[in-house]
């Protein structure tokens, strides 16, 4: 060992709570150049596993979008250039802090880590969140505004426009993320959406390949597939829906074979799974043991299609954590997605692990 390595393995036998960042402040160095060096150390055996880690807590952190969301439901089919009756309701959102509110409501140990504003928006979800996840990682900022989302809902229920305030993101910047590695390290589980910046998303998933840690990626719409690099070696699960695969990949996805293919290209690019969604007509999934399309499940009246996808992908942390196989994963996020259809709240309010399970049941 070098002497610098020498000094790192001192410094986390005195203090394994040490984020590198701190780490690397103390020995005058640059993070990115600490984190090589712990690589080595653990390549050499001399750091076993992920080094000063908390396996048994099994926490998820989600790195993402904290939203207020506003939905306006019209009486009436749209008309264009006038003005349309409706009902306007408020809620709060973000893909991560959803995801994150699904798998605190499942049980699980979650941290949300986003940018906020120091305003009543940010109260709002800090209130509305704390019950199901730790918000400890997201820091409020004077001067900033928290991000908002405003839907359009037509009287089905479907979306006809959706529009998103969400420059804060931004400042999600690898920097900032860095600041909390000690945290990524010791999670079982990284979430992250593209709200995060493309260098932030390339940050979390080099960390995750280098350290061995699952990492979920779930876009946020087609437009932010270019948040996403071509390398996706790292990425556990990729969980998108044929939009947005067909915008990364640079293709129409018209038919079966086309929606298959582009599971196949993506899977070529290095990512281990995933699952390209395709609302009514099911999903298609795949890893290295086979691709396989999965039927929808049938919903007998959808409520509000916001937070459904946000579902889907939760459910499939959830099963993964839990070690189910792969089928049975899918077949989770397919439930507990069009459970959520069926649900005026963007995340259901029943939704725990055994409501889920016997939901599961009732299908077989």
């Amino acid at each position: 060992m070098n002497q610098k390595e020498v000094e790192v393995l001192e410094m986390i036998r005195r203090n394994p709570y040490l984020s590198q960042q701190e780490m690397a402040e103390h020995l005058n160095m640059s993070r990115p150049s600490l984190a090589n060096l712990i690589s080595n150390l653990m390549r050499q055996g001399k750091i076993l596993g992920r080094a000063y880690v908390l396996p048994e807590e099994k926490t998820v952190v989600c790195i993402g979008g904290a939203n207020v969301d506003r939905k306006f439901l019209m009486d009436r089919p749209a008309q264009m250039g006038t003005s349309n009756p409706a009902s306007v309701s408020g809620s709060v959102g973000g893909v991560a802090r959803n995801v994150a509110e699904n798998l605190g409501r499942l049980g699980r140990s979650v941290k949300l880590l986003s940018i906020v504003g120091n305003d009543p928006e940010w109260s709002l979800i800090e209130a509305a969140s704390s019950s199901f996840m730790s918000t400890e990682l997201t820091k409020a900022f004077d001067g900033l505004s928290t991000g908002t989302y405003t839907a359009i809902l037509e009287p089905d229920g479907e979306m006809l426009l959706a529009m998103a305030d969400m420059k804060i993101y931004d400042s999600l910047t690898p920097e900032y993320i860095a600041k909390n590695d000690s945290v990524l390290l010791s999670a079982a589980f990284l979430v992250i959406d593209l709200n995060c910046p493309l260098e932030t998303v390339e940050y979390v998933r080099q960390l995750a390949l280098i350290n061995n840690i699952p990492l979920a990626v779930i876009p946020v719409s087609a437009p932010k597939m270019e948040r996403l690099s071509n390398n996706l070696t790292g990425i556990s699960w990729l969980i998108l829906n044929r939009d947005e695969a067909g915008k990364f990949l640079k293709l129409p996805i018209d038919s079966m074979d086309d929606w298959h293919q582009a599971v196949v290209q993506l899977l070529e690019r290095g990512a281990e799974a995933v699952v390209i969604t395709g609302g009514k007509d099911g999903a298609i999934a795949g890893n290295s043991t086979g691709i396989h399309h999965y039927q929808s499940i049938k919903v007998e009246q959808v409520a509000d299609v916001t937070g459904a996808g946000d579902a889907f992908s939760s459910a499939i942390v959830h099963s993964v954590i839990d070690g189910q196989e792969f089928g049975s994963t899918i077949r989770a996020a397919m439930v507990n997605g069009a459970k959520t259809l069926e649900s005026n709240a963007t995340v259901r309010h029943e939704l725990t692990a055994a409501q889920l399970q016997k939901e599961l049941e009732e299908l077989q």
